[in-house]
């Protein structure tokens, strides 16, 4: 029998092989379809699954939002994540999936819970251009490569900002300050496979006054780079000649933040462009594996002059 020690190390673990652990759970039947479809929520952003509360209504509530509840001393807003989706639950509200993200601690409302199945990245294509709505980032094949069992991997970054929109703004450029000059001709080459996330990011690095490609999965961004180094060599160039600096997340569809930091800090063609994280994965089990994988900054999600300040120091070690 596992100790729970030993269930963490290997959860952990799975960061240094390009996998992840998919929580699925169902929300109801979708009017549309008349089915009760399956979802997904990475395991890392999963601190507790517990049995469904008494909620508090607050008043003046945005839509969506059920209230709050009292978990042992900390006040949570709870979500309907069902409505969010526009399902309908046959047997109710039964479950609440209390998870941490982008610094953040919320409670998402849910039918019922499934199961935790573990995939590799590569199993979890991106969901844009394919119909999906933009609440869901990708589509898990949960059996491989002619599965027909499916799961839709939500978008937390998109729903959250849905329901529970900022009051400030996003991006001032008081706070973000002066222009970054990078090398004439070079790029930031930034990966993320959240819309919303990259409408953000691009927003930060327009206002530093930074050039960049956005890509939407890891794999994107390292196919970039391979393209870059070919072209360069061509040139007789070096592909720091064209990038200055690898900006990603972690949680991507075909192949996460992790294992395309592996990739850039073991190449030696790559090895010396600097690699910023960016991701909404927090906590220091995370940050232990970005120093792990060679990262040379992390930054969690989202604050404009973080992600500022970071960028700064990392491109200011360029030599």
């Amino acid at each position: 029998m596992q100790t729970i020690q030993q269930e963490i190390d290997e959860r952990t673990n799975l960061t240094s092989s390009n996998k992840l652990e998919l929580l699925l759970f169902r929300l109801g039947e979708d009017p549309g379809l008349d089915r009760n479809e399956l979802f997904g929520i990475n395991v890392f952003k999963i601190r507790e699954i517990i049995p469904m509360p008494t909620i508090t209504a607050v008043a003046g509530s945005p839509p969506h939002m059920m209230g709050v509840v009292d978990l042992r001393g900390q006040i949570l807003p709870v979500i309907d994540l069902p409505a969010v989706a526009g399902c309908t639950p046959k047997t109710g509200l039964n479950i609440l999936l209390i998870t941490e993200y982008a610094r953040s601690t919320q409670a998402f409302a849910v039918e019922s819970v499934e199961d935790i199945v573990r995939l590799d990245w590569r199993q979890v294509l991106s969901a844009e251009g394919n119909g999906a709505s933009g609440m869901v980032t990708s589509i898990a094949r949960l059996d491989g490569e002619n599965s027909d069992r499916l799961a839709q991997v939500l978008d937390v970054e998109t729903i959250l900002r849905q329901v529970m929109p900022s009051t400030e703004q996003e991006i001032d450029p008081d706070n973000i300050g002066p222009h970054v000059d990078l090398k004439p001709g070079t790029v930031i080459l930034a990966a993320d496979d959240s819309l919303i996330a990259r409408t953000m990011i691009e927003q930060g690095l327009e206002a530093m006054g930074l050039p960049y490609i956005m890509c939407k999965t890891g794999k994107e961004a390292w196919d970039q780079l391979q393209a870059f180094s070919a072209k360069a060599q061509e040139e007789g160039k070096t592909v720091h000649d064209r990038v200055a600096l690898v900006l990603t997340d972690l949680e991507m569809p075909e192949m996460d933040g992790f294992t395309l930091t592996r990739n850039i800090k073991q190449d030696p063609r790559f090895s010396a462009i600097p690699v910023v994280i960016h991701s909404s994965l927090t906590g220091s089990t995370n940050e232990a594996h970005v120093r792990k994988v060679g990262a040379d900054a992390y930054v969690a999600k989202f604050v404009a002059e973080d992600l500022a300040n970071a960028l700064r120091q990392a491109l200011s070690t360029i030599h």
